[in-house]
């Protein structure tokens, strides 16, 4: 069995494969990490590897407990990708967008793929037919959008997603929705029909911790996979492994 680790901007998530099958997902704060290492172990003794993508601030002692029960793979520029990346800088790539591309490669190997991936940060990545990673785009997330206009300006009020009754917004907080809702949407939809006239018969997945929220709005025809990122690591270990 495989121990994934996805150390994100907001909580960690830890789940369990065996092979590619998705058998446990828990998720917690970052300062319980030994906490929920510890549980992990008690339910699932026979886990024999694990690999970790860290894209914040992660205490390096975190690995070092992680170590005591496994072999740990720390996802990184030099880890082995089962496809060609031609990220012109390939060590500033991130590990998160490593594994969403190692997913989409999977997924879909003989054909184009774009992943959006709707987090702390919305990113785009696209690999191609030919099972080459080409980059794509970051862009702010829908609370990161919500908490800027609040920290950026004076009497703007803080305020969290909800669904927006029309475009046009008729009081301060349903001109902020509008805004922010129905602006990420329309990106969203923009950027697939940029990447649908380049690349012919593109597979859109779309997940994250917002994909549920924002799946319902988009025009464009995607497939909704909140595991997809997850599922890219534990191909990552198993091919790293080998």
């Amino acid at each position: 069995m495989n121990l994934v680790i996805d150390a994100g901007n907001t909580q960690i998530k830890f789940a369990v494969f065996r092979g590619n099958n998705l058998l446990h997902l828990q998720m917690g704060p970052h300062e319980d990490f030994a906490d929920h290492v510890k549980g992990v172990f008690e339910k699932f003794p026979g886990i024999t590897d694990a690999i970790i993508s860290v894209v914040s601030n992660l205490d390096p002692q975190c690995v070092e407990v992680l170590t005591v029960f496994c072999r740990v793979y720390v996802l990184s520029p030099q880890s082995k990708l089962p496809f060609k990346n031609s990220y012109a800088t390939p060590n500033t790539l991130g590990p998160d967008r490593m594994a969403l591309a190692t997913a989409a490669f999977y997924h879909n190997p003989n054909g184009n793929t774009l992943v959006i991936d709707a987090g702390t940060c919305i990113t785009y990545d696209m690999v191609n037919d030919h099972g080459e990673y080409l980059g794509g785009a970051i862009s702010p997330g829908l609370y990161m959008r919500y908490n800027a206009l609040h920290e950026y300006t004076d009497k703007l009020p803080k305020l969290t997603p909800e669904n927006i009754l029309d475009f046009i917004g008729n009081a301060t907080e349903s001109s902020i929705h509008s805004g922010v809702v129905n602006g990420i949407t329309l990106e969203i939809d923009g950027v697939i029909e940029q990447y649908s006239k380049r690349f012919h018969h593109l597979t859109v997945i779309l997940t994250g911790g917002d994909a549920q929220f924002l799946s319902k709005r988009v025009k464009n025809t995607i497939f909704a996979h909140s595991n997809f990122l997850l599922e890219g690591l534990n191909q990552l270990l198993e091919y790293n492994k080998s």
